[in-house]
């Protein structure tokens, strides 16, 4: 027979790592970088005043915020408490009203079919069981309504920073990479039969920060958790060799020319009707 107790001990474990790692650095000042490509994203959603939307795996409310601008009743959670947290504050300063609290997109506290729209951005791709976040999604969306998440491919610039991490930080035992959500085929086989209609569509995000890209390399060295955790996980070598690989990645891939770093990064939108 399977040892369940420990494989649920084994997942129990993983997931606490996961946790750690969103919640180390400060995610708010890399979302920051985005939040006018996650505005555009929501913008092109279906979405009506009073529809109820969960933001799965919501950060600190790039997609949530202009959900409730949009006059939508907004439910975030995300496994991280400082990223729920800083979601609260950045929705009242805004004079927007959304509930944000805790929660894990493998298992979500929510009745079925409770939820007009469920959406996610950069996110529930993340957590490490993709089928059974698929059949959350699912499960907590009503007939009829639709699941819309933003994805990175592995081809683009996002892949390829994890790619070149994964060179100096082995992934934990058990979680399949997460990029394999901006494959097509994949987003299709994970929700079956499920769904009345699933487009996809590629586009791209852009970014931009004002220093070259070896001062990009220490920001999300500083701000960001999984590349904080991988430089922590290495000795003085490894993290010479890990920054020289990342400030070559953003220098082959910078459009500015005036000693600034613009790049952008193909992700995968799927918007999924519920059968």
């Amino acid at each position: 027979m399977p040892d369940n107790t420990s494989a649920t001990t084994n997942i129990d474990v993983l997931k606490t790592k996961l946790k750690a790692i969103w919640s180390a650095g400060d995610f708010g000042e890399i979302a920051k970088s985005y939040t006018d490509g996650a505005a555009e994203f929501v913008s092109r959603l279906p979405l009506k005043a009073g529809m109820t939307v969960l933001d799965v795996a919501c950060g600190t409310g790039n997609t949530a915020l202009p959900a409730a601008r949009m006059g939508a009743v907004v439910t975030g959670v995300d496994i991280a408490p400082n990223l729920v947290e800083q979601a609260r504050e950045l929705a009242a300063a805004k004079g927007l009203t959304a509930t944000f609290a805790e929660g894990d997109a493998e298992s979500l506290d929510f009745d079925d079919a409770s939820f007009d729209a469920v959406i996610t951005m950069f996110g529930a791709m993340f957590a490490p069981r993709p089928n059974v976040v698929a059949a959350e999604l699912l499960r907590v969306c009503r007939p009829g309504g639709f699941i819309a998440m933003a994805n990175w491919t592995p081809a683009g610039f996002v892949g390829q920073m994890f790619k070149t991490v994964g060179k100096y930080a082995v992934r934990p035992p058990g979680m399949v990479p997460p990029v394999l959500w901006g494959d097509e085929a994949t987003v299709r086989e994970r929700f079956g039969e499920h769904l009345s209609e699933l487009k996809m569509t590629r586009r791209m995000m852009k970014f931009a920060k004002p220093y070259p890209p070896a001062e990009v390399v220490e920001h999300f060295r500083t701000y960001f958790g999984p590349t904080q955790t991988a430089f922590e996980m290495l000795d003085a070598d490894g993290q010479a060799a890990l920054r020289s690989d990342l400030e070559q990645l953003w220098t082959a891939n910078n459009q500015a020319t005036d000693g600034t770093t613009a790049w952008e990064s193909e992700y995968l939108e799927v918007l999924a009707i519920r059968r």
